[in-house]
């Protein structure tokens, strides 16, 4: 079940990495 573990943490990395982004440039999200 490792390959679970390794979508689980790109989704989690995804995730965070989008909502900093949209932290950063909201104004390109609208």
């Amino acid at each position: 079940m490792e390959s679970l573990q390794i979508i689980g943490a790109a989704l989690a990395a995804a995730l965070l990495g989008y909502l900093f982004f949209a932290l950063l440039f909201p104004e390109k999200l609208s």
